[in-house]
């Protein structure tokens, strides 16, 4: 496993992840769309990233915002069509950005047809059925099989068989990972994938991958078929990549990942950097202190035990990617944590060594809106997601120029703060949130200790939270509204330190300490090699 090799495009990558109903619309008719993204890439290119994640782009009835599909190989013609996605791929990389697909390979909509075929055929077993129903979870049959289906999600969303780990004869509807339905959709699943990267796609980040083998104990089953899906990318695609939705990148990257994701809805170890414990977070999380709050009273002690055991298990085979937030979770400007305090969390994100995730418009400070209406499933029980999914506020214009449909059209309402930032006010602010973003990922790109390759030494972990990367650069991170002091090891040299991005409220005293103001940060090259630990 620590054999393998990892593109080095993805290595290297800013992610930048477009909720495409959000992001740009170019027909007006309110919801976004991939002419409207093609007319956006020079922003994306201006910025710096270098990689683009759409959230779902197939055909679906959209019972969960395009998590339900149809249809593996159409584009939803909401968005348009085949050729506006070959179009935007091509475009993109002419600016040197890659464009990476959403793969939802645990369950369709129920109104896919494998799902009408299996309702019809009581020998069908790509889903899983049972005559009797074993639990409320399970959903009476629509079609003329007799019986009831089990979903992964909404009931909307049956769940596709690739098997079980354990058998048990007191429960008929396990099936044996190599039985004829699970072994159709893993074929499946090759040719889905194959097609799209056969049209220029770089890859795909997988929703719930750990969920598709059931009664997996330790995740066994299913890391054998990731695994398997692996061998045979690098072979044939060599050069893509797959992300995981599974929230545990110890685990994830050895079972066939490039990378996986620390989430929001796995453990408290992302939440206690930024989850605030407002927005659209589960009563159920609690509402323990996180590092990233103007109060001051979290820690990052738990997140750098959980990224040493991470990277511990995965060595040099993958990466551990970090989000700003997502289309599931509170932006990070939600509750109490206003625009003003988030450059700090932009600057660890960007300096760290994993794959930085910015969620379209976090780096403008756009808002977690609350009190919006369900859209598309988007209302999860208390979690209420629409509120990180509204429009991109491009400009002051009508709807904050995503769209030239009446308000009441609109895929989501725009922000109503008549103080919402724009993209546009902050292009011509120079020290504005965007500004400080773009330098930040000018800063990693151009700087390869910096990146996912650099080492790694915390001198600090409490605020200010300080680090060196490769043992050139150091980094100071100050997310509280309190000023933080602590002292620096002898070692660093800092009395010939160079400021390349931030410093402002940053103090470097000559004794070896540093001060640093609330919500500051700073990135220094400093002349003296230290060893990473």
């Amino acid at each position: 496993m620590r054999d393998r090799a990892v593109p080095g495009w993805l290595s290297d990558a800013v992610i930048y992840q477009i909720y495409p109903q959000s992001f740009a619309d170019s027909d007006g008719d309110g919801i976004g769309d991939l002419p409207g993204v093609l007319a956006r890439l020079d922003h994306l290119s201006w910025l710096g990233v270098n990689v683009i994640w759409f959230n779902p782009l197939f055909a679906s009835p959209f019972g969960d915002a395009g998590y339900d599909v149809s249809d593996y190989f159409t584009i939803a013609p909401r968005y348009g069509t085949e050729q506006d996605l070959i179009a935007l791929v091509k475009a993109a990389r002419e600016r040197g950005i890659r464009v990476m697909l959403d793969l939802v390979p645990g369950h369709t909509s129920d109104r896919h047809a494998w799902f009408r075929a299996s309702a019809d055929d009581p020998g069908d077993d790509r889903y899983i059925w049972s005559e009797t129903r074993p639990s409320e979870e399970w959903v009476p049959s629509t079609g003329a099989r007799q019986g009831f289906y089990l979903p992964n999600f909404y009931p909307v969303q049956p769940a596709l068989n690739f098997g079980y780990a354990r058998m048990n004869p007191d429960e008929p509807w396990r099936r044996p990972v190599d039985a004829p339905g699970p072994a159709a959709n893993r074929a499946a699943l090759r040719e889905i994938i194959a097609y799209w990267l056969d049209l220029g796609v770089s890859g795909f980040r997988v929703d719930m991958a750990f969920s598709l083998v059931k009664d997996d104990p330790e995740r066994r089953e299913t890391a054998r078929l990731w695994n398997d899906v692996r061998a045979w990318l690098d072979t044939e695609y060599p050069d893509c990549a797959l992300l995981a939705e599974w929230g545990d990148p110890k685990t994830s990257v050895p079972a066939g990942f490039h990378a996986d994701f620390f989430l929001h809805a796995v453990g408290p170890v992302w939440r206690s950097l930024w989850g605030n414990a407002e927005g659209s977070h589960r009563p159920e999380w609690g509402t323990d202190p996180c590092f990233f709050a103007p109060d001051g009273r979290g820690s990052p002690k738990r997140f750098l035990a959980a990224w040493d055991e991470a990277r511990d298990a995965i060595g040099g085979a993958g990466h551990v990617a970090l989000p700003t937030a997502n289309h599931d979770f509170s932006r990070l400007v939600c509750g109490s944590r206003t625009a003003s305090m988030v450059a700090p969390a932009f600057a660890f994100l960007l300096t760290w060594p994993s794959l930085p995730t910015i969620y379209y418009g976090d780096e403008i400070g756009m808002r977690y809106v609350p009190g919006l209406p369900d859209k598309e499933g988007s209302q999860c029980g208390p979690e209420a997601r629409q509120g990180s999914r509204t429009p991109m506020q491009w400009d002051a214009s009508p709807n904050a120029g995503f769209s030239t449909a009446p308000a009441g059209a609109l895929y989501l309402p725009i922000d109503p703060d008549p103080d919402r930032p724009t993209v546009e006010a902050q292009r011509a602010a120079p020290g504005s949130l965007l500004h400080q973003v773009r330098a930040l990922i000018t800063a990693r790109r151009t700087t390869p200790a910096l990146g996912t390759s650099g080492t790694l030494r915390v001198v600090h972990d409490g605020y200010p939270l300080i680090y060196v990367r490769g043992g050139t650069h150091l980094v100071v991170i100050n997310p509280r509204q309190a000023t933080a002091t602590a002292p620096l090891p002898q070692d660093l040299g800092m009395s010939e330190a160079h400021c390349l991005v931030g410093g402002d409220g940053v103090k470097l005293g000559p004794g070896g300490e540093v001060s640093a103001d609330g919500f500051s940060y700073g990135v220094y090259r400093i002349p003296q090699a230290c060893p990473a630990t």
